[in-house]
């Protein structure tokens, strides 16, 4: 249909443009019916029996909302339950790791320092296995869809899977670095290591063990292979871009009260592409493409494009998660409101609001009160934000199923429609 790929990226482009422009609207009232609630919901008794023993509040925030799979708890996104995966995947992945803990602290390394080597495995086995691991099952996943089946040998597989945890070892990395930053009390159900009594500050050091940790791994299992030097470009990159995106974000939090006058869509989707997407999205592909000896640039582009747009939407809903989604569910206590983060919800709450409306967001955004929290989000209802995401997800959904369908030319679609179904849980 479209003959040259300028073309396309102009249809995309308007696409995307209309999008922003129906959420930008300075009027809470929805004057589209693509934005107005279906009216059927309430006499649709399949929905109301499944609505049996949902939370109160995501009862409440149904009203809004087409279908808001976001919030049902049977088809809970990315940001919320982690990668789908066979339990063999998972059992294969999880398999590999103490392998490369002890390959690291192994008996004669480091002889001289034996508390060196005992440390390490005791802060790799506390920061690195315990999360929902997207990144490395994703390294893995995409490996399996990218390789000819001739290859897909068991050594094959068993050295996705340390790149895998490789690409885990990278996001510990940002983890530790970040909860130090931000001061952050829990990650994942415990507390923060620098929080440990026998950590504080010094795990900035460690830290750099784990980037070290990383750079051994690799040097071990990959120095032979004909991709390691661009593997390594690629972390190397990926560092770089995560660290402009905490500098990015640090500029919008450099005192006690937030800058709201900064919190700019342009500035979100600048944070955003480089904190998160970059290296949650693009690394685990681009990687399986390296393994896989796809080193062709505009093959790697192509992957790119459709993988940050995945990026920023992830971030995006990770974001409403925050705020509207139960803790008991998602396993963790949202804290952007009272952080004064530059999210999604801030910065589209701040292109409607009318005068009155933005001194709330002024006195109340970014405090630990309690109230203060509550006023936010009472004024983020007040707003319609959880309608307005309900239709910026399916709009967003149908716009990445054209991007896949149009422009991974010379890739396989069922890679990034798997990713995509996974990060709106559909029919996975």
């Amino acid at each position: 249909m479209f003959s040259t790929k300028k073309s396309l990226d102009k249809i995309l482009q308007i696409y995307k443009n209309e999008i922003r422009r129906q959420i930008s609207k300075t009027t809470s009232v929805t004057n589209s019916d693509a934005m107005a609630p279906r009216l059927d919901q309430s006499a649709n008794k399949s929905q109301q029996s499944d609505e049996i023993g949902l939370p109160k509040k995501l009862l409440k925030l149904q009203k809004y909302h087409r279908f808001l799979s976001t919030l049902t708890p049977q088809q809970m996104p990315l940001a919320a339950r982690g990668l789908a995966v066979s339990k063999d995947q998972s059992r294969e992945f999880m398999a590999c790791f103490p392998d490369i803990v002890r390959d690291l602290t192994k008996t004669g390394k480091h002889i001289d320092v034996p508390e060196a080597s005992k440390w390490l495995a005791k802060l790799l086995q506390y920061n690195v296995p315990n999360g929902k691991k997207n990144r490395g099952l994703a390294t893995v996943l995409a490996y399996k869809m990218l390789e000819k089946p001739d290859n897909l040998t068991p050594e094959n597989i068993h050295l996705a899977n340390i790149m895998g945890w490789c690409t885990e070892m990278f996001h510990t990395l940002q983890l530790l670095l970040n909860d130090i930053m931000e001061g952050t009390e829990m990650r994942r159900g415990a507390p923060c290591w620098h929080r440990r009594p026998d950590v504080g500050l010094s795990g900035i050091n460690d830290a750099v063990l784990v980037q070290s940790a990383m750079y051994s791994t690799l040097k071990r299992h990959f120095s032979a292979k004909s991709y390691y030097k661009n593997v390594l470009e690629m972390f190397n990159e990926m560092l770089l871009k995560c660290s402009i995106g905490q500098h990015l974000e640090k500029q919008l939090t450099k005192t006690d009260k937030p800058d709201l006058s900064l919190f700019t869509m342009e500035k979100y989707e600048a944070i955003t592409k480089y904190k998160t997407a970059y290296y949650t999205f693009q690394m685990p592909v681009g990687l399986a493409l390296l393994m896989t000896g796809i080193d062709d640039p505009e093959t790697h582009r192509q992957a790119k494009t459709i993988l940050l747009e995945m990026g920023e939407f992830f971030q995006i809903q990770d974001d409403f998660l925050d705020c509207f989604g139960e803790p008991a569910v998602i396993g963790k206590d949202g804290c952007d409101i009272q952080d004064g983060k530059c999210t999604w919800l801030a910065v589209v709450a701040l292109q409607r609001a009318t005068l009155e409306q933005r001194k709330i967001m002024e006195e109340h955004y970014g405090s630990a009160k309690p109230e203060d929290v509550a006023r936010i989000k009472d004024l983020y209802e007040e707003l319609q934000l959880p309608h307005t995401y309900s239709v910026y997800e399916e709009a967003t959904y149908d716009l990445l199923r054209t991007q896949i369908q149009q422009v991974t030319r010379g890739l396989p679609h069922d890679l990034f429609f798997k990713i995509l179904d996974n990060i709106f849980r559909r029919s996975v």
